[in-house]
């Protein structure tokens, strides 16, 4: 408990110290965020405050996984498997920092992000199979081993890549309203830590580090990005934390899922889910085009409603902590 404690206060406080240069480096080199139609900001707003938040995690992991390797003896903290994910995160940042410098098209946005869930599959970063939720049960006791449907080579890298793509998607698409998306994150990131934490697996301490890591950061960030916000995160930081949620999730809630069901990690990141399909499945009816952004997300509908920024915020804060709830209560009732 002491490290995830450690992890978290180095990176919020990198985060929050390096914040301020970063808004005065994007005003030097024009990641500017303009008011438009869609857009909560009524004046310019300096964008990729994401690359803080990346640095904040690197640091506070290369820091306490480090410290745990040489502290604990026997315990390989350092594995492929975490250094694949600093290594996609590096891409995805990279990328991300184009983007909010040089707005690229939807489609290099795209491949950047299946290339980064590739990355995380050539390091050993996938998910294997899943467990039907309805079964497994002998009496009272839960077996995790009954029902379990172990993926093809092919098909776990797909379904990897996907789930990498979804939730890097849906926590870009939550980026609305101030401080939105980095709070969400903390919950879920906060979350993934505490089932991480309590996982029988020599992995467990380490993802309870990285997550920690990432709720840090994203509380960090929090100090210049809620409402009104100096700063706000764009492409490199809603990349950067929907990548490494995804991946923590994958190394860790997905194998929690292994013993209980797929709802674990859906559940923990079920608002950017939820209201990222609510807003496909509206385009697709009103057949407008997938790619092209609009005002149909839960943010903005509660904001032409009238409500204001820290309302809407507040409310989906409110959400998002429920169904993390949830998915802890299920992960402690038949996760362990």
């Amino acid at each position: 408990m002491y490290g995830i404690i450690v992890s978290a206060l180095i990176a919020g406080l990198v985060t929050m110290a390096l914040t301020p240069y970063v808004r005065r480096w994007a005003e030097k080199w024009g990641a500017i965020d303009q008011p438009e139609a869609r857009r909560v900001n009524k004046a310019p707003m300096p964008r990729a405050g994401g690359v803080a938040i990346f640095l904040g995690i690197l640091v506070a992991v290369l820091f306490t996984v480090t410290v745990r390797q040489f502290s604990r003896t026997g315990q390989h903290t350092w594995n492929p498997q975490v250094a694949g994910v600093l290594i996609a995160l590096a891409f995805i940042a990279v990328v991300g920092l184009v983007d909010d410098l040089k707005n690229l098209s939807a489609k290099w946005q795209a491949l950047a992000i299946f290339g980064a869930g590739l990355i995380l599959v050539a390091f050993g970063v996938r998910i294997e199979g899943i467990t039907n939720p309805l079964g497994g049960t002998i009496g009272l006791k839960y077996d995790p081993t009954i029902n379990w449907h172990a993926f093809s080579t092919g098909i776990s890298v797909l379904v990897t890549v996907v789930w990498v793509f979804i939730v890097t998607k849906t926590v870009d698409a939550i980026d609305g309203v101030d401080g939105l998306a980095a709070g969400v994150c903390a919950i879920s990131a906060i979350t993934l830590a505490l089932m991480a934490a309590q996982l029988h697996t020599p992995e467990g301490p380490t993802l309870a580090l990285m997550a920690a890591a990432t709720t840090g950061a994203c509380l960090g960030f929090l100090r210049y990005n809620y409402h009104p916000a100096k700063i706000i995160m764009g492409t490199v930081g809603a990349q950067v934390l929907g990548l490494m949620l995804a991946a923590i999730s994958i190394m860790g809630a997905f194998k929690v899922a292994a013993a209980v069901s797929v709802l674990v990690p859906v559940l923990v990141l079920g608002v950017p889910i939820f209201d990222f399909t609510h807003v496909i499945a509206r385009r697709l009816l009103a057949r407008a085009p997938l790619t092209v952004a609009d005002k149909r997300h839960l943010h903005h509908r509660l904001l032409d409603r009238g409500w204001s920024q820290p309302q809407v915020v507040w409310f989906i804060y409110s959400v998002a902590l429920v169904l993390c709830i949830t998915a802890l209560a299920i992960f402690q009732a038949r996760g362990r």
